[in-house]
This record gives C-alpha cells, structure tokens and sequence, in this order.
C-alpha cells in the first residue's frame, strides 16, 4: 500500500520540478503551481494517516458498540487524550470493522470509559451513544469546543431468542 504512494508522490515531484525549471510559464503561474502542490501534500498527508490506521479526530457515531479505550492522563507538557476503539452500530447491527477515535480529555469521559472498559473486560458488552452537546446556537466554526459530544454507556440488552 505505501510503495504506490510513495511513487505516484515521486511522479509528482518530477512534473513539477520538470515544470518548474523547464517551462516558459510566467512566474504567477509557477508560483500557483507550488502553492497547489503544497496544499495537495497536506491533503494527502491527513488522508494517508486515515489509512494507517492512525485514530480519527472526526465525532463519534451516533450508536455504537464500545471495544475499548486507551486513556492518557494529562501532564504538565502534553494534553491527555482519549483512544477509543468502537464498532459504529448501521442498520441495528454492528459494522465491519471497528475504528479507532481520538477524543479530548475530561475527568467524566475518562471515568465513563475505564468504568466501561471494565465491564467489557468481564464479558458484559457496552452499548453507547454519542449525541452533539446542547449550547448556544450560531455558527459552530465560531465557538472553540461546540462540536464536543455527550457520550453514554450502558449494558447491551441481552438478545431476545425465539422460543422452540
């Protein structure tokens, strides 16, 4: 997966060096040139670390099944975080193939989660939601922390069996 990447970033580099040196562009053009290429490179970049499995900054799904979470406590030079591994819930059933997300620290999440992770280490499986917190209404861009989430465990029903 990394050698296709790696060359077809090559083959990039070598058009627009070829272009850049070899071409009678005028300079504005040469310039939106590099400015493209930059912005394509960070693009990219955030896309190749989704692939890797490098945990998701993007908000939790609405349901899902919890599989567990890593919790780094906040110390004098680093933020804490939150690692946490789910299976989003689609159509009443667990996906595919659970996905890793990164969320802020806070003291409430982290004691939900170790009190979850607990559970599911003895075999009790935690459902959880994750719904958008209720704040002032304008544009979300505008207010630092708007997008955060409420998020809430509790015990996956048992499943209800047919009767023989």
């Amino acid at each position: 997966m990394t050698l296709p990447i790696v060359l077809s970033f090559s083959a990039l580099l070598l058009l627009c060096l070829l272009a850049l040196l070899q071409s009678r562009w005028p300079a504005w053009l040469r310039g939106l040139l590099v400015v493209g290429v930059s912005a394509f490179y960070f693009y990219a970049e955030g896309a190749i670390h989704t692939l890797w499995g490098w945990p998701s900054g993007d908000p939790l799904p609405e349901r899902f099944v919890l599989l567990a979470a890593v919790i780094e406590e906040p110390t004098g030079k680093r933020d804490g975080a939150l690692y946490v591994w789910v299976n989003a819930i689609e159509d009443g059933k667990p996906a595919a193939q659970p996905r890793a997300y990164l969320l802020p620290y806070s003291k409430d999440l982290h004691a939900l989660l170790n009190d979850g992770v607990k559970k599911v280490r003895n075999g009790i499986s935690q459902l959880g939601t994750a719904e958008p917190k209720t704040g002032r209404k304008g544009l979300a861009w505008l207010r630092p922390g708007s997008d955060e989430q409420q998020v809430k465990l509790r015990d996956m029903p048992l499943p209800q069996l047919p009767e023989k």
